[in-house]
Formats: C-alpha cells, structure tokens, sequence
C-alpha cells in the first residue's frame, strides 16, 4: 500500500508541476524533461507514471476540471446567499481568476482549447467532459434560480447556461490578447442582462 501511495503521491506531483508550466507555454511547447526537472522527479519515471506525452495531457486536463468543478460546487453551494447571488459570484470568481495574467492554473482550459482540440483527439474529449460539467452545473443553479424567483431567465435553462460560458470563454481570450479587463466587464454587463437577477 505504501509504495502504491508513493505512485500517486509523485504522478500527482508531475501533473502539479506541470499545470503552471503548461498553462504558461502551451502544449506542445513543453517538453517533459522540463516538467519533471520541476516535479523533481527523475528524467527516466515519466513512463511509470503515463504511457505517452498525449496520455499525460489527458490526465493534467482531467486534473484541472476535477479540481475546478470542486470549487464550483462550492461556490454554488455557498450558503445563506440565494441561487443568483451564488450563479453570479461564480462569474465574479471566473473574471478574478482568468482576468489575472500571473495567475496560471485556472486558465489551463482556456489556454489549451484550440491548441489541443485538434492535435488529441483523448485530450479534445477530456474537454468537452469538463466543460460539460461546468454547463451542467451553471444550468442547474440557472433552473434553482428561476423556481425560486432571484432570477429572471427568458431561455430555457440549458440553453442560457451555454450561451454564458461561451461568453465567458471567448472574454477570457479576448483579455489575453488585449491585456485589459474590457471583455470582463462586457461579459459581466450580459451575465446580468440575461440572468435578471432580482433584488434579495
């Protein structure tokens, strides 16, 4: 038992190392002795630990999304706050997170999207799988808001949840290539103009 504790204890250390590295240069502009020079872990144990490089970037997107939809649920399930409030510090915490440019492990996806959609085709599935559960997620608190009445939907829930992380993913790539927080604030503007959220 201890030496398979000590397997997970130095696969999960590569992926952790390999989050703020990967999410800085990309992909395919990482090599792995790069990431296991960080890791500290020997140059030869990368195959212990993943059967390819592309197998590695299943893992660290599959890292990253059970990481944050944890935090979603959280923020979701804060409490003494009604659905809106909740649905809409989810949104505050997205701009405060990707909005920041030295921030880096919150941004994986974001970062890796185009980049791997088309160069991994097990790497494209692990994303739509997170950004599945994301979109699963904002539409059940979106159908929470709406039975309670602190929010003011006109679309069906589903289809209100994908048109805001569409939003939300194109600001955040729109606010790297300006270095502003301009596309946030617009975002922020139409989160509310859809949302309707109501007074508490």
């Amino acid at each position: 038992m201890a030496n398979a504790s000590g397997r997970t204890d130095i696969r999960q250390g590569i992926l952790d190392a390999a989050h703020q590295i990967v999410s800085a240069k990309g992909f395919s502009g990482v090599g792995l002795n790069e990431i296991l020079a960080a890791a500290r872990v020997p140059k030869g144990s990368f195959y212990h630990y993943f059967g390819s490089k592309e197998a590695f970037g299943e893992a660290l997107l599959e890292d990253y999304f059970e990481d944050y939809l944890a935090d979603i649920d959280a923020t979701l399930a804060e409490p003494e706050l009604n659905h809106a409030e909740r649905l809409m510090n989810y949104w505050r915490n997205w701009q405060a997170t990707q909005g920041s440019i030295d921030y880096q492990r919150k941004c994986l996806a974001v970062k890796l999207a185009a980049e791997v959609s088309d160069l991994s085709e097990p790497m494209r599935l692990a994303l739509k799988s997170g950004t599945a559960g994301i979109i699963d997620r904002v539409t059940r608190a979106i159908e929470a808001g709406v039975a309670e009445g602190s929010m003011g939907v006109n679309d069906d829930p589903r289809t209100t949840a994908e048109t805001l992380y569409h939003v939300w993913l194109g600001a955040s790539l729109m606010a790297k290539i300006v270095r502003t927080d301009t596309p946030f604030e617009a975002a922020m503007a139409t989160t509310r103009r859809i949302l309707n959220p109501k007074p508490a």
